[in-house]
């Protein structure tokens, strides 16, 4: 929903699912599908030379859509999708019963089902590639804002987006005439490389619209009543899935709900936000031909809850097709704690450059996922001055690691030597 796109990035709601980013985590709360990226809006278009490892990957049908290859690693000036993310086309993490997001889906699916009698539409297969309208139109997201620049989101072309949210799919689904849904999928954003962040991640969405009778008895005006039963709703789900936990409300900005509000409970000895939320703004209820009705939305980040409601301590974990991990989780066994197996060591190379004008940091992260893959654990600016002309150098120290196995110094100063090249080629900035 609009709303997981702030509320849950970590979903739409999360600060980082509405979506703003709110701490390093990925916002368990809805998902702004916003970053927090400062970047103009067009100051590092994708450039139409692209640098791409073999992809065996022919076609694919996603939501009843055929997908081939060349329909999103297109040869226009506009597209910045690398070969690293359309291989994860397809691979939806959260319909496997048996993989922890999963776990964690069909548990948020238990809850609706047992305390709104199966009312609750669910769709968890629609197609991720989606308009700009879609994406960020639809849910009044503003036209300059960063998230819809090349540094923040994959663009298929000018006029088509990897969803940056599940949001993207709810004025069509209200359009449609759904009342009570929710909208579990994977999203798409060009982030920084750290155990928490992944260009990857998995949200889920809720969205429930009330009629006139529906508050009519009440004596509360609309907006009350709706509030009133959100919050009701969301802190039965944060009991079924964390226990009794103590829980507390913030109030907060959503530019598609209001007012906004954030969850949060103290979990583990700290408070935890765990989704944002909020009485979605009439204007898309409008949009979509519900001129007299009133809703709610809330959204939130699947990775980021699965992380701690399972011990995950690396969101690439996720992703694993290792053994040692896969078959620590059983369908329906919520919060079986991940036991972690053999730590290989992290090996560590710096580079130094002095940056561009339209240098970023994602645009760098984007070039070493390129080069690494999931060897590349983290990302990490080390060290930045600029001299008496001006000019400004930044030293960022890279971490490969393997979840798997050692890497030999060989094809790690093999992998180093690739970024670099492509730093520099693709980049436009000078080595050190």
């Amino acid at each position: 929903m609009a709303t997981a796109f702030s509320f849950a990035q970590a979903a739409l709601f999360s600060k980082t699912p509405l979506s703003l980013r709110t701490n390093a985590l990925r916002t368990l709360t809805f998902c702004l599908p916003f970053s927090s990226s400062s970047a103009a809006l067009a100051s590092d278009k994708p450039r139409s030379k692209k640098w791409r490892h073999p992809v065996t990957s022919a076609a694919l049908e996603l939501g009843g859509v055929k997908i081939a290859r060349d329909d999103v690693l297109r040869d226009d000036p506009t597209n910045n999708v690398p070969d690293t993310i359309f291989a994860k086309l397809g691979m939806q993490l959260h319909r496997r019963d048996q993989h922890p997001l999963g776990i964690l889906k069909n548990a948020i699916y238990e809850y609706f089902d047992t305390n709104y009698s199966n009312k609750f539409d669910k769709f968890d297969d629609l197609c991720p590639l989606v308009s700009v309208k879609e994406n960020f139109d639809d849910v009044l997201v503003p036209a300059d804002h960063v998230s819809r620049s090349y540094n923040d989101t994959y663009y298929v072309d000018s006029q088509t987006v990897l969803r940056c949210h599940t949001s993207a799919h709810q004025a069509e689904l209200l359009r449609r005439g759904h009342t009570h849904f929710l909208v579990t999928g994977d999203v798409y954003r060009r982030d920084s490389i750290d155990s928490t962040h992944y260009p990857v991640f998995h949200q889920m969405e809720g969205v429930r619209v009330f009629s006139p009778e529906d508050w009519a008895a009440s004596g509360a005006d609309a907006t009350s009543y709706v509030a009133e039963d959100l919050k009701k709703c969301l802190e039965g789900l944060a009991r079924h899935l964390f226990g009794a936990v103590e829980m507390r409300w913030v109030d907060t900005y959503f530019p598609f709900t209001n007012p906004s509000f954030e969850l949060e409970i103290f979990f583990q000895e700290k408070w935890l936000e765990v989704l944002g939320c909020g009485v979605t703004e009439q204007e898309i209820l409008k949009r979509s031909g519900k001129t007299d009705n009133v809703a709610w939305a809330f959204g939130l980040g699947l990775e980021r809850l699965a992380m701690v409601l399972f011990d995950i301590p690396d969101i690439r974990l996720f992703w694993s097709t290792d053994e040692r991990f896969t078959s620590q989780f059983l369908r329906g066994q919520l919060g079986v704690k991940f036991k972690p197996y053999s730590k290989y060591p992290p090996c560590y190379k710096d580079v130094s450059f002095w940056i561009s004008e339209s240098f970023t940091e994602n645009n760098l992260c984007e070039v070493v996922r390129e080069v690494a893959g999931d060897l590349a654990e983290e990302v990490q600016l080390i060290d930045n001055f600029t001299n008496k002309k001006g000019m400004t150098s930044h030293c960022y120290r890279i971490a490969y690691r393997s979840m798997e196995r050692s890497l030999t110094d060989e094809e790690v100063n093999k992998l180093q030597g690739t970024v670099r090249e492509l730093v520099q080629s693709k980049l436009k900035v000078i080595l050190r």
